[in-house]
């Protein structure tokens, strides 16, 4: 039954797979989501014959990548084993000191990080590993890997997207000008014999074909047929005037990556995008792409996004671009093969290659589709930069967007945000100024006068404290002297309390917290919560001892000046 309630289609009644495990039980056969095949010869490893039938039985592979690096891992934990002054028969046999020199071994690096992973379920699997120190060794955390791509700054994207823009624009322009010339040809807007005539007709066969007319010499080699007419028979002057190169898809790629943050796995499934209904809108046009990315897990593998192409500067007008670039493409691969609806394709150099990534999709008569590794290695030869730019665009990408891309929340943080090295750079100055504003804050909330073993008949009397000199003070009237409220004498300077103003002050911080419970948080925040923090630093200063004695000294008058102020009916 598929998600919208309609049932699926059924399997013919004849159809059934063939068995992983080859009948002697040491070989396994994966069959990958394209048909292809690889086998595994568990017999190879170097441990013993019961260890080797085990793992034999244990993978569940549909994938040969994931295959090959589990592989891999076991080749490494085999070795590991062969390499030990008394090798184990079997899992059963393994012992706890055993397993943390393994674990020693592999613990520093991120490589070895992910080797502990992939052969830990293999050996929690065994029953005789489930339990005791063993199954306790086995259980303990492997730290996750530590980022070692950092974001690009500004100058070094600056430079991965100018070499890709000029590249890829470049292309686009050229295919823009012969379609041209193509649509004038068929449209029979050109004269017959003509110069253009002649290209249009070559432009025709290329577009059914992928091809240019061709001869074949005396040697058994193909020329290209009008060559002077082409104006040579390179790629540009041939195919490439309606097909992109695997180096400008590459081009294309690294832009999309710059623009949206889409992982470099993700042009091998994309297919091009629908155009989405807009009632009345006429001016831009919004489409919806698929994304897919199986790292997700299952059943999170595809997410959908709109993107919009409202004018030149839009990050909708590079889909636009990707479509126009790729038509002939798309329109070839229809011919060819109907089924394939892809966005990302270009024509090879070398169609009669033999086609060696089994996990990437299959090429269809002279058309590839998608951008491998070795493209992104040899496309950042070709541009003198450091390495495969797809990894560090897309972190680029999600820092400056500033969100998470294709990834929860959690990777976005703990992968992409906290570990790069351009953040930290950009966030060194947003924490100085948070800690200047903390500090300046807690300066704010203190008490910032003096306290004094006796009253000074000099100093004027104020409800809260006494005043050592009026004329100064942060909040001057505007006909002079000072403006502010008592309460703020206690963070004024000029401030002065002795043990005379103790009791009063004591029962006012006693007043102020009690009326913490009747009242919304925010709103005794805001009214008494820097007041407070003041009389806490005050009582510190004076001592807590004192400050509790104070309030045993309390009279009526200091009760009804209290209560005056927190009313607000006493003014300066």
């Amino acid at each position: 039954m598929t998600g919208r309630g309609r049932r699926a289609v059924l399997p013919p009644a004849d159809h059934h797979t063939e068995p992983l495990l080859a009948p002697d039980g040491v070989v396994v056969t994966v069959v990958n989501n394209a048909g292809y095949t690889k086998a595994f010869d568990f017999a190879e490893l170097p441990v013993a014959e019961p260890m080797q039938l085990f793992a034999a039985r244990a993978p569940g592979w549909t994938s040969h990548a994931t295959a090959q690096g589990y592989w891999i891992a076991l080749n490494a934990f085999a070795r590991f084993v062969a390499e030990l002054d008394q090798p184990p028969e079997d899992l059963g046999d393994l012992t706890t000191a055993q397993l943390k020199r393994w674990r020693a071994r592999h613990i520093a690096t991120n490589t070895g990080k992910s080797v502990l992973r992939q052969v830990r379920p293999l050996l929690t699997a065994d029953p005789r590993l489930a339990s005791g120190p063993v199954a306790d060794e086995l259980a303990r955390r492997i730290p996750s890997p530590r980022p070692y791509e950092k974001s690009y700054d500004k100058q070094e994207r600056e430079r991965v997207v100018m070499a890709a823009q000029r590249q890829f624009r470049s292309a686009l322009l050229r295919i823009r000008e012969n379609t041209r010339l193509l649509e004038s040809w068929r449209a029979g807007e050109l004269v017959e014999g003509s110069r253009e005539w002649k290209i249009g007709r070559i432009l025709d066969h290329l577009a059914r074909t992928g091809e240019v007319p061709t001869t074949i010499t005396a040697g058994g080699h193909h020329c290209v047929k009008n060559r002077v007419l082409l104006g040579g028979s390179g790629a540009e002057a041939t195919w490439g005037r309606l097909f992109l190169s695997r180096s400008e898809l590459t081009a294309l790629a690294v832009l999309l990556t710059d623009r949206f943050g889409w992982n470099l796995s993700v042009y091998d499934c994309l297919p091009a995008p629908t155009r989405a209904p807009s009632v009345g809108e006429t001016a831009s046009v919004t489409y919806q792409l698929q994304i897919e990315k199986r790292r997700k897990g299952r059943g999170h593998w595809f997410s959908t996004e709109n993107i919009t192409d409202s004018g030149a500067d839009s990050p909708g007008r590079l889909i636009t671009q990707a479509l126009e670039a790729t038509a002939h493409g798309r329109a070839l691969a229809a011919r060819l093969d109907p089924g394939i609806l892809l966005l990302m394709v270009a024509r090879m150099h070398y169609p009669t290659r033999r086609h060696q990534h089994t996990e990437r999709p299959r090429p269809v008569g002279p058309l590839a589709f998608g951008v491998g590794h070795g493209d992104a290695q040899w496309w950042a030869q070709r541009h003198g930069l450091g390495g495969a730019p797809f990894r560090r665009t897309r972190r680029t990408t999600v820092t400056r967007e500033g969100r998470p891309l294709q990834h929860s929340p959690g990777t976005h943080q703990s992968v992409y945000v906290l570990p790069d090295e351009q953040v930290q750079r950009a966030s060194q100055s947003v924490f100085e100024a948070g800690a200047r504003e903390a500090l300046a804050q807690a300066r704010a909330v203190v008490f910032a006068g003096h306290v004094a073993g006796a009253p000074d008949p000099a100093h004027q009397q104020t409800v809260t404290a006494d005043c050592a000199d009026e004329t100064s003070s942060p909040w001057p009237g505007p006909e002079g002297g000072c403006a502010a409220d008592f309460l703020l004498c206690l963070a004024c300077p000029n401030a002065r309390v002795h043990p005379g103003h103790h009791p009063r002050l004591a029962h006012l911080h006693q007043v102020l917290q009690s009326l913490r419970s009747p009242l919304p948080d925010g709103t005794w925040q805001e009214r008494w919560g820097e007041h407070v923090l003041r009389l806490d630093d005050l009582r510190d200063k004076v001592g807590p001892t004192a400050w509790t004695a104070a309030l045993a000294r309390v009279d009526d008058a200091d009760r009804t000046l209290v209560h005056l102020l927190v009313k607000g009916e006493l003014t300066p």
